[in-house]
């Protein structure tokens, strides 16, 4: 077998895993969403390094919700293990009491993503949490508390990677490739946003749907959504 086959199976596999065993918290999360959502707010996203990729999944693109405020890190992950950095970076944005926000960390033991759950928690928001359970679980946290993010996280959703996030073996070499926490968690963010959509549907609120900019005629109605949120969207 190729080592892309064996990964192709190994990521249809955990798609199963987490259809099978995260599909209960999957529909809590998108009800939360929905629901601040539905009350005209925000949704805010925060992903630790590499995990930025995957808030960028649903910020500002064709298909998702014009009102994810996307919480940006300058260092692109360079200060994740510096405590109080997370905090600082928290303290640009209007996070409001019943809001939400989503953060992605795969390892869930560096400072960044522990403190900004934290601090949203202390500022009312809910904490949906999207991590590693093995590799946060088979690690010591960096964080002086001892906490990890799945301990501070109200909602805690799994995307049931390895060790170290490579899967595939390799060979001749104790090295593995073949990451799977991406692929994954684009997976769970899309379900996540469906459900949200879904909610605010069967609650009668007509959800703030963008649109691609690539299709004829639709820049006045994405405009319409940028200018609804855009005093909340962005640092201060």
């Amino acid at each position: 077998m190729f080592l892309r086959d064996e990964y192709y199976d190994k990521i249809l596999n955990i798609m199963k895993l987490v259809k099978e065993e995260e599909e209960s918290k999957i529909r809590e999360a998108g009800k939360i969403i929905g629901r601040v959502v539905s009350e005209g707010n925000v949704v805010h996203i925060f992903g630790s390094g590499h995990s930025d990729m995957l808030a960028k999944e649903v910020f500002q693109r064709a298909g998702s919700l014009a009102c994810i405020n996307r919480i940006f890190d300058p260092s692109d992950g360079m200060a994740e293990r510096l405590e109080t950095w997370g905090i600082s970076l928290m303290k640009k944005y209007d996070v409001k009491k019943g809001e939400v926000i989503i953060i992605f960390s795969n390892s869930g033991r560096n400072p960044s993503p522990i403190e900004i759950a934290e601090y949203c928690k202390e500022k009312g928001l809910q904490v949906i949490a999207i991590t590693n359970l093995n590799h946060s679980k088979g690690t010591e946290s960096r964080h002086s508390s001892g906490k990890k993010l799945y301990e501070v996280a109200d909602v805690v959703i799994d995307n049931h990677g390895e060790l170290g996030d490579a899967a595939i073996e390799i060979p001749g070499m104790k090295e593995k490739s073949g990451p799977t926490s991406t692929v994954i968690g684009a997976l769970i963010i899309n379900m996540i946003m469906l459900d949200a959509i879904q909610y605010c549907i069967d609650k009668g609120y007509e959800p703030p749907i963008i649109v691609s900019q690539n299709l004829d005629g639709k820049d006045e109605r994405n405009l319409e959504l940028w200018q609804k949120y855009r005093s909340r969207i962005g640092a201060i």
